[in-house]
């Protein structure tokens, strides 16, 4: 195992945050960072889709740096309940302020557009809606049932956000049945005052620990890393998860997505994320995705894979490679 105390130059920020406004200069990023995306037709056709169903992705609203390859490889994240976010947190690019009515017409339009696109996995989040009474579960568990009766060989994950705790909301979601349930824990817990300050680290290991011991739904979590957290918080976090019951964990770098945004204290080097997959791994994960580029969404038709595995039985799968020979991404971070 490599020794995640000991390893390459850390490329520590030029400024970090003092406790006030966050932001300062995006860093310069090392060279693992630099990348050169793949063609636009396959980002041009679902942007077109998106936009002739009136629906979001997250892989746009959150620039993610993966969004050409994942659409390439037949999945998308839909983004539902609307654009805006009825939470601020420090390092999230999506809009905040008060959402728009919810649409009714949604989970037919979600389908009209997976349809459309041939997709064979779907990814479904959402803004986090404190001002519903359920939080969006009702919409999520709706969106669920239509692409099952209307596709029922497409395969579903949620990535969902925490519905205050809500029991009752979180058994909506879960008696629709989708493939993978994925709920972020994003940030190590020392930072949720700063960065999620209406979110809460227990509330969240509750809802993970609620899901998981099934064959399904398969669970699953993520988390960044380079905002400032000590390496021994993110192995705790790991052993928080596990304890869980999480059975898939992504692992990936914090990208600022702009000036005014948390700013990055630290980049990973590729060996570094390569020790945490192995860590990871060795606490009895089934699937870890962990590197630089990893968003929680990032080849995520794998994790339904180990629906009807257990966690000894399960295929030990993970990708901690950088992407070679891509230009530089836009800065983006996929999460809800």
């Amino acid at each position: 195992m490599n020794d995640f105390n000991d390893m390459r130059p850390d490329f520590r920020a030029k400024g970090t945050p003092d406790g006030g406004e966050g932001g300062g200069d995006c860093r310069r990023k090392p060279p693992w960072l630099k990348v050169r995306l793949p063609g636009t037709q396959a980002c041009n056709r679902v942007r077109d889709t998106l936009a002739r169903y009136g629906l979001h992705s997250i892989c746009q609203e959150a620039r993610c740096p993966n969004i050409a390859e994942c659409f390439q490889e037949g999945t998308a994240t839909f983004l539902i309940l609307g654009d805006i976010c009825t939470r601020n947190c420090r390092y999230c690019n999506v809009n905040h302020g008060n959402p728009a009515p919810v649409d009714p017409e949604e989970p037919q339009n979600l389908v009209a557009a997976v349809a459309s696109l041939a997709l064979k996995y779907v990814v479904i989040t959402s803004v986090t809606r404190d001002d519903l009474p359920d939080g969006g579960a009702a919409v999520f568990a709706a969106c669920i049932a239509a692409l099952k009766e209307a596709l029922p060989e497409v395969q579903i994950e949620v990535l969902i956000p925490d519905f205050q705790g809500r029991e009752e909301s979180l058994a909506k979601v879960t008696a629709a049945r989708p493939d993978v349930i994925n709920h972020n824990i994003e940030v190590v817990p020392s930072l949720f005052p700063a960065l999620r300050p209406q979110g809460n680290y227990d509330l969240s290991l509750g809802i993970l620990a609620r899901i998981g011991g099934g064959e399904r739904p398969v669970t699953k979590s993520g988390l960044m890393i380079g905002l400032g957290e000590e390496r021994g918080e993110i192995h705790r976090v790991l052993e928080d998860l596990a304890a869980a019951r999480c059975r898939s964990v992504t692992i990936g770098q914090y990208l600022q997505p702009t000036r005014r945004h948390w700013p990055v204290h630290k980049y990973y080097h590729p060996d570094e994320f390569a020790a945490l997959r192995e860590i990871a791994l060795a606490m009895g994960f089934a699937h870890v995705e962990a590197g630089p580029l990893v968003r929680s969404s990032y080849h995520a038709a794998a994790t339904a894979g180990l629906a009807g595995k257990d966690q000894s039985s399960a295929k030990k799968t993970t990708d901690s490679r950088p992407l070679q020979g891509r230009r530089e991404p836009e800065e983006g971070n996929c999460h809800v």
